[in-house]
């Protein structure tokens, strides 16, 4: 049984991969190369489009894009794990069929590109594991497009990019994602506020700590665009109209008692779906409480309880999530939790670093014993977010 985990490709690694493909498909060297990381949700999963709360940081796992303006409007896309792919501006819009091509090309739509470009396409986020390798790949993309916006303007790199997602590649994504990739810090996780649309870095050092953030990729296959998600949104909505509010982070934890009982306005799914958000809400408020006082035990406990709530209240969790969160806590976790839009995807744990070997192990067999997938093991820090690597403004 292997214990290794995926590495994260350093700047001049990735950089290397993405000129290379570019040169194999298109015959000269690309003009730039830009990234954008993959993200973790520390806690706050499905808060973004209530209006609420989250607490990402930025992996250090990217994807990275080799660029090069065209003088006409042809548009040529290659992915290492994709075919070539070609057409004109005009052929970008919220008509597209849905592919891989719907969110790397949805960006220059998004930032109403006018002039065609050639682009190749490398990552080492994992894909269809949570992590937002859609939202890397859309904000490498807007980066490389336009580099000088990203610098001068990256809330409308962020705007641009969620269109991309929501519009062309049709996936109802409340923005966390996209922020993050573009906002996010070394050594900080980015505080979001949805309500006020402002965001602030909370130090989250965990290797200072002495503690080491693993996530756990189930492998159990996660999608945005199947439904469910859009079907919690509308939920959701549903239980703010409800209660009469715009949404749900207008209410508080005075509100939960109202969801239960002979006078309760909500019952049902709605109440359990309103009672998740409203807890979680409160979660990461705590949880950049516990980090800022470096009261990891506490970030632990809230890990715990989030995961319960997204299992029973919000149920977005999956066999596969319960399993590996179950065996990390066993395993010495401080806390371990699903992250991310749930149904498949990853997990996290935050675990002291002397026992990460004993945790993999016992993620791993705890899996093998259910019949499930072999996990993919990732080790997470806080990092920064897009940037352009090489080449001119």
């Amino acid at each position: 049984m292997s214990l290794a985990f995926t590495a994260a490709w350093d700047t001049a690694e990735g950089t290397r991969r993405a000129q290379e493909l570019f040169t194999r498909t298109f015959g000269e060297t690309a003009e730039r190369v830009a990234f954008a990381p993959g993200r973790v949700n520390l806690i706050g999963e499905h808060t973004d489009y209530n209006a609420g709360l989250c607490l990402p940081i930025a992996l250090p796992h990217r994807t990275y894009v080799a660029l090069s303006v065209r003088s006409d409007n042809r548009v040529r896309l290659i992915s290492e794990h994709g075919e070539l792919w070609e057409g004109y501006v005009e052929d970008i819009n919220s008509a597209m069929p849905g592919s891989w091509i719907s969110y790397a090309a949805g960006p220059a739509w998004a930032l109403d590109v006018q002039r065609g470009y050639d682009a190749a396409i490398v990552s080492c986020v994992p894909l269809g594991a949570g992590l937002s390798s859609s939202a890397a790949l859309e904000c490498a993309m807007a980066c490389a497009i336009n580099p000088r916006l990203i610098q001068e303007e990256p809330n409308a790199v962020v705007t641009a990019c969620i269109r991309a997602e929501n519009e062309v590649a049709h996936a109802p994504t409340g923005g966390m994602d996209q922020t993050v990739s573009v906002f996010g810090n070394d050594g900080a996780a980015v505080a979001l506020d949805f309500h006020s649309h402002t965001h602030s870095l909370i130090p989250a050092d965990f290797a200072a700590a002495g503690l080491q953030l693993v996530v756990i990729n189930t492998r159990a296959k996660h999608s945005l665009s199947d439904g469910q998600y859009g079907n919690r949104r509308q939920e959701c909505e549903e239980a703010a109209k409800v209660l009469g509010l715009s949404s749900l982070r207008e209410a508080n934890a005075e509100d939960i008692a109202t969801l239960s009982g002979a006078q309760a306005k909500l019952s049902g799914v709605h109440a359990r779906r309103a009672r998740h958000v409203i807890t979680e809400n409160a979660r990461v408020t705590r949880a950049i409480e516990a980090l800022r006082a470096g009261d990891f035990h506490t970030l632990g406990k809230l890990f715990n309880a989030s995961h319960a709530s997204l299992r029973d209240d919000f149920e977005v969790s999956c066999p596969e999530l319960d399993c590996v969160v179950e065996a990390a806590c066993q395993h010495g976790a401080l806390g371990a939790r699903m992250t991310g839009g749930g149904f498949g995807g990853s997990a996290i744990a935050l675990v002291p670093i002397g026992k990460v070997e004993a945790l993999a192990a016992g993620v791993m067999e705890a899996a093998a014993a259910r019949g499930f997938p072999t996990p993919e093991l990732l080790l997470a820090q806080a990092s920064c977010g897009a940037r352009l690597v090489s080449g001119a403004l």
